[in-house]
């Protein structure tokens, strides 16, 4: 890595943690502790992402809605086929992380707009994520962090945190009540933070999106998992979207007043209106671990213009920590699987 990426990379670090400072009256965390703190808890795998390690690159296609243009100045919902580099994960550190289990799956995504407009996401297979601020998260990560003796968590430290804080506790009962998803390209992945949609006369609709499966929701019994064994899902998606069957609706979920739209961890209430801002066809996958989402570090604060970040800190705060995970990435040697 140059001497001029790495000081891109650290003025970048450096202006996010602003950001996250600015929408938080907690202290902010730091980025380079955070991530000593994550690869203390799950482990350091080198090269590999801090999170969602275990992970291939797909190119997609994505077309909007007239409803969603109506919601939107954005060029994306322009009615125009727009290039989508895309990344398919499972969740977790660790590159040789099991498909079988009942645990996240993560579809990343980078709309290539007009005029070198970007819009980058990162999408979860559960409706909240498993902290409501970057503090709690750390906390949640110190908690959970191995004794040296025991190589495990203790108990006492993981339960006396989520006795304080239960509601990191919300996204691992979501995927101990799911199956084990069939696919990467079966599963409905949930934006989990909220974001305005500006129309072309300053009103601001907020909302979160969940990418819901054309094909429908599948998943496998506790059988079928073992049968499939821990390494299925690449072959699956390559499978799958070469016979044309890996699509998404993007549905817009709109937040009403009163709405909590500030936390990661509360969902919208049930019932609210649904549109749907498009369609995203998935229409190759790499043959190998390369791809161009090898360095893309999906910062959600990359949002093209009609298209704004609540005041939910956890999206401000991810920014600083993707930026430095790269940075140490390239030093490493970045691989993708």
């Amino acid at each position: 890595m140059t001497q001029k990426t790495l000081l891109v990379l650290a003025t970048f670090a450096v202006l996010t943690t602003d950001a996250a400072a600015q929408t938080s009256t907690a202290a902010p965390v730091d980025p380079n502790a955070f991530l000593n703190q994550f690869e203390a808890t799950f482990g350091k795998f080198d090269g590999y992402r801090r999170s969602g390690a275990k992970g291939i690159c797909a190119a997609g296609e994505f077309v909007g809605t007239p409803t969603a243009r109506a919601l939107s100045t954005a060029s994306v919902f322009s009615g125009r086929t727009i290039p989508v580099v895309m990344r398919f994960s499972v969740g977790g550190a660790n590159p040789r992380a099991a498909d079988n289990t009942k645990s996240q799956r993560n579809m990343a995504l980078q709309f290539d707009l007009p005029d070198g407009e970007q819009w980058q996401m990162g999408n979860i297979s559960a409706p909240v994520f498993g902290a409501s601020t970057p503090q709690q998260f750390l906390g949640r990560l110190v908690s959970l962090q191995p004794d040296p003796a025991t190589k495990m968590p203790d108990p006492a430290k993981v339960k006396a945190f989520a006795d304080v804080n239960p509601e990191v506790l919300l996204q691992g009962r979501h995927f101990a009540s799911q199956p084990v998803p069939a696919s990467f390209g079966s599963v409905n992945y949930w934006g989990v933070h909220a974001f305005g949609f500006v129309d072309s006369s300053g009103t601001r609709q907020y909302g979160k999106w969940v990418f819901e499966p054309v094909g429908g929701v599948e998943g496998l019994t506790d059988d079928e998992a073992k049968a499939k064994g821990p390494s299925f899902l690449f072959d699956d998606l390559r499978q799958r979207v070469r016979a044309g069957r890996v699509a998404f609706q993007f549905n817009l979920e709109l937040a009403q007043p009163g709405d909590r739209i500030e936390s990661a961890t509360v969902p919208l209430p049930e019932g609210r209106r649904k549109v749907n801002l498009g369609t995203l066809k998935v229409i190759s996958v790499a043959e190998d671990g390369g791809g161009p989402c090898l360095t893309i570090t999906y910062n959600p604060m990359v949002v093209p213009k009609g298209v704004e970040p609540s005041s939910d800190p956890m999206i401000a705060a991810r920014a600083a920590p993707y930026a430095v995970g790269l940075g140490r990435r390239l030093t490493e040697g970045a691989k993708q699987q």
